[in-house]
């Protein structure tokens, strides 16, 4: 059988539910130009809907004068089935209209791991209570989440942002840092140049796009770039920190982590006339348009408790970065 016939077969099978509706509402209002006016469409589309019903059903369903229009015996015993069809209609896009509009439904997001659980997680309750009838999945992990071939509705990433078709809302900058604890600096030395780094011990990220290279820049506008080595490797800064914090080697440090350590000396900045590149923490969404009223509560909350940065290293210690306002 030719595959477009069997379709169009198929297709005629379905009921006619814009004809049974809109003869639903001229049953209900009692002439075509009423039932038009309260659907919001032309006269000619209800009565060409209503004429097409009842060519399909094989029967009148009005008797029509220049003056009256009555429904005969057989439309009568259509019209309430027809009319409950237009009401349940309506009320289903109602309520779709209300969940979407109202803050409600599953969030799926992503997060780094070591931000999500210091920073994220401990927000949470907060917003619960906020929006008791929102939840979220929310996956921490370092890797780069997909978040259009994964399914997720958001993500915060703490990136250097490229173009991309993702939509991202800038929340706070987010500055790294080269760190060692004081007795590897009394053991082995301050580095002094970004090109000392060699000789010492520098753990370092295997989740990098490409190998791990710090990028530095003086303050005078000196550029450089360093390929650190090191016994270790890690997926997250949890992995790393145990080696560093114990007086074994230098590592970089976003600065929502690093600032934690600089009040009681557990670790120190070095190479401070120098800085690496800032990035910042984001809201990012596969697109604005049509944005779910649950992803605009999440991301309206997560910018309005994040701007602020309370693990800025200026806001914390008034420190500025070398260079600072430099692009």
């Amino acid at each position: 059988m030719n595959e477009n016939y069997r379709c169009r077969i198929v297709m005629s099978k379905l009921p006619d539910f814009e004809g049974l509706a809109m003869f639903g509402k001229v049953a209900e209002e009692g002439s075509f130009a009423a039932a038009a006016t309260a659907m919001g469409v032309s006269v000619a589309t209800v009565s060409r809907a209503v004429t097409r019903l009842e060519e399909r059903l094989g029967g009148r369903l009005f008797n029509r004068t220049s003056r009256r229009l009555a429904l005969t015996d057989y439309g009568r015993s259509l019209a309430e089935r027809a009319a409950k069809i237009y009401a349940d209609a309506e009320e289903a896009e109602d309520v779709a209209r209300e969940t979407s509009s109202r803050p409600r439904g599953l969030v799926k997001l992503a997060a780094p791991l070591s931000f999500g659980t210091r920073w994220v997680a401990p927000l949470l309750p907060e917003f619960f209570r906020t929006y008791p009838d929102i939840s979220v999945d929310l996956h921490l992990t370092d890797a780069h989440a997909d978040l259009i071939g994964d399914g997720f509705d958001a993500a915060l990433r703490i990136a250097i942002m490229e173009d991309s078709s993702l939509v991202a809302r800038l929340i706070a900058p987010v500055r790294r840092f080269v760190v060692a604890s004081p007795t590897y600096l009394s053991r082995y030395g301050r580095p002094q140049h970004p090109h000392d780094l060699g000789a010492h011990q520098c753990l370092t990220y295997v989740n990098r796009n490409k190998r791990d290279v710090w990028r530095f820049t003086h303050k005078n506008g000196e550029e450089c770039t360093v390929t650190p080595t090191g016994a270790l490797r890690g997926t997250s800064v949890e992995a790393l920190l145990p080696t560093v914090l114990a007086g074994l080697a230098i590592t970089e440090l976003p600065e929502f982590v690093a600032t934690q350590y600089f009040p009681d000396k557990q670790l120190e900045p070095v190479l401070t006339d120098w800085r690496m590149p800032e990035g910042g923490l984001y809201f990012v969404t596969p697109t604005a348009r049509a944005r779910p009223a649950k992803v605009s509560a999440l991301a309206d909350f997560f910018i309005s408790k994040l701007t602020a940065a309370e693990w800025s290293a200026e806001k914390l210690m008034g420190w500025k970065p070398p260079g600072h306002g430099r692009k």
